[in-house]
């Protein structure tokens, strides 16, 4: 076996839980394989350039593997190679996200009261 559909091949890399997950993923077009949007039937053989949208920095691995079982995830992840920009990518990304100013500050006082909204109701004529 050197070839195997996108769909089974996600499946068992174990980036989506289940085949049908991988199926909706792929009809949105988040799966490009070697440069093209795919679809469920499009088989990929050692060596193909999949990009994976299912966080902000999509993921940009090479297959080294088939299997059509899904194993452990030890076995999993000899299936594929994250390229080097996929992961340099991430690692910014998380690290932005460490230093994003946190959304709640802010809000110095918080929450408007219900004693807060009726005060803003009399100010405005309501």
């Amino acid at each position: 076996m050197d070839k195997l559909r996108i769909d089974k091949w996600l499946w068992a890399a174990r980036f989506y839980k289940t085949r049908s997950l991988a199926v909706q993923e792929i009809n949105k077009g988040r799966i490009v394989v070697n440069g093209q949007t795919a679809k469920p039937a499009r088989e990929v053989a050692p060596g193909d350039t999949v990009v994976v949208r299912k966080e902000d920095p999509a993921i940009i691995i090479t297959v080294k593997g088939i299997s059509n079982i899904r194993g452990p995830a030890p076995k999993a992840q000899e299936l594929y190679e994250e390229t080097a920009e996929s992961i340099a990518a991430r690692e910014k990304a998380a690290e932005m996200r460490r230093l994003a100013p946190e959304p709640s500050i802010d809000l110095r006082m918080g929450r408007p009261t219900k004693r807060d909204r009726r005060d803003l109701s009399r100010f405005r004529g309501k």
